[in-house]
């Protein structure tokens, strides 16, 4: 796959694709369907797929400080999206000028003038343009002006009953719930946690617990205060189960909020190393101990249910 940072990056005598459209925050199973659509379509009249995404997130430019929780951080998004076989990612730098671009300028300026699109295709709640003014059946009126076709792609429902939409918001929701279940079940895969391994207090070795504590990039989506089942992955080497405790350490008293991850059946150095945490389950809530004791023995249970949750899980 072909990664553009902007459209100038195309290169001389580009051809005609079959472009969509979107944030894709957690390429979610809903964009799976649409970006999946596009690159039938693509193969189906033989030019290329382009998926077009922007950078920052358009809400913290429109609404800074407003940064909705990050789903998928800009590498993973790509690898995802370059498994569902797409031909070129262009990643449109994010700025108040686009913003401002009226629904007509954008089609012209991005689908027309640059991406030469044969076909797009979007969902069927998108919106585009200054203010979000441009709808589908705007870009239809804009397509039988330009000579592009516009298909879209119907929306995924959580259930069979299709009363509640996959969509980025939810998945956020579960995931600041604490319900990764749930969130797995729209994503279509487990959610994921990214991060470099830094120095805590050693205080999980003094246990007989060392964690990973995992320093995340800001924006990102953690799951609410808890202990997870979860799987580590780091690149080269075979995935571990670990028990993740999120939050601030009530039995000591901390303030500061990490992601500290026990690894299972491991006895290594994992500081500087960069590594994902696929959250399976909820194991319970954050709790207060009253003392290191009944916290030792709890963590023994813990580490006992991510073992019997992982299991069935390989």
């Amino acid at each position: 796959m072909q990664r553009w940072r902007g459209l100038t990056a195309a290169p001389a005598g580009w051809g005609r694709s079959v472009v969509t459209i979107g944030v894709f925050d957690g390429v979610h199973r809903g964009h799976q369907s649409i970006i999946g659509h596009a690159v039938k379509r693509a193969a189906q009249l033989g030019v290329a797929s382009v998926v077009v995404t922007f950078d920052p997130h358009p809400a913290e430019v429109v609404r800074p400080g407003s940064h909705p929780a990050i789903l998928t951080e800009a590498e993973r998004k790509a690898e995802l999206i370059e498994a569902l076989g797409v031909d070129v990612l262009c990643v449109i730098p994010f700025t108040l000028e686009v913003s401002r671009l009226s629904a007509e300028t954008f089609v012209h300026d991005v689908l027309v003038a640059n991406l030469h699109a044969s076909a797009v295709v979007v969902g069927q709640n998108f919106r585009f343009g200054h203010k979000a003014a441009g709808d589908v059946a705007l870009l239809e009126r804009l397509g039988r002006t330009f000579g592009f076709t516009v298909e879209g792609a119907p929306l995924v429902g959580i259930d069979t009953d299709g009363e509640t939409i996959v969509s980025s918001t939810y998945i956020r929701s579960c995931v600041d719930a604490g319900d990764v279940t749930a969130a797995a079940t729209a994503l279509g895969r487990p959610h994921r946690v990214e991060g470099v391994v830094v120095r805590g207090d050693a205080r999980g070795r003094e246990l007989g617990f060392p964690t990973a504590n995992v320093l995340t990039a800001p924006h990102v989506a953690i799951p609410a205060d808890g202990v997870y089942a979860a799987w580590l992955v780091r690149r080269g080497h075979p995935r571990a189960r670990a028990a993740v405790s999120i939050g601030t350490n009530p039995t000591f008293a901390g303030r500061q909020r990490r992601v500290e991850a026990y690894v299972l059946d491991f006895d290594g150095d994992l500081y500087g190393e960069r590594v994902a945490l696929d959250f399976v389950a909820r194991l319970r809530e954050q709790r207060r101990y009253d003392g290191v004791a009944p916290l030792v023995a709890q963590m023994h249970r813990d580490v006992a249910e991510t073992r019997a949750v992982l299991v069935d899980d390989e």
